[in-house]
């Protein structure tokens, strides 16, 4: 039941770090690490998945942003957005791959939804990109 906790834990810390709340998943990621108790390439699955799975939220925001835009709880200013947009037209779907990068990350996933991005495409580039920031973080604590 532990190990379902932790996981679960870092599943929901990925995925809100990815949404509207300031979290930093790979401080849960390293601590599980540090711990030994689970299999890095499991952690890394799980985190990823959060991750993945956030961002497309913030995809879904960007395709309903006119209906959500001027909301409080919106998780990205204006301002963020519009550079959002801008590095997203001038760079294109591969921007997504800086997705993992705090504070251009949610924004550029935003922009993804707003562009009309596909969501298979999104899914797959934000994927690599979520998944190989964690990867990087466990094999640096590993080896």
């Amino acid at each position: 039941m532990s190990e379902l906790i932790s996981l679960a834990s870092l599943f929901l810390a990925a995925f809100a770090a990815a949404t509207i709340f300031p979290l930093q998943s790979e401080a849960v990621l390293i601590g599980l690490l540090l711990q030994g108790e689970h299999a890095a390439w499991l952690l890394v699955v799980v985190a990823s998945l959060g991750n993945t799975l956030g961002s497309i939220v913030n995809w879904l925001l960007g395709r309903s942003i006119e209906h959500f835009h001027d909301k409080r709880w919106f998780p990205v200013k204006q301002h963020d957005l519009e550079r959002a947009q801008s590095w997203y037209k001038r760079h294109g779907r591969w921007s997504l791959l800086l997705s993992w990068v705090p504070f251009i990350g949610d924004p550029l996933a935003v922009a993804a939804g707003i562009m009309r991005e596909n969501f298979f495409i999104f899914t797959a580039l934000v994927a690599v990109a979520k998944t190989g920031r964690y990867a990087v973080i466990a094999f640096g604590l590993t080896y």
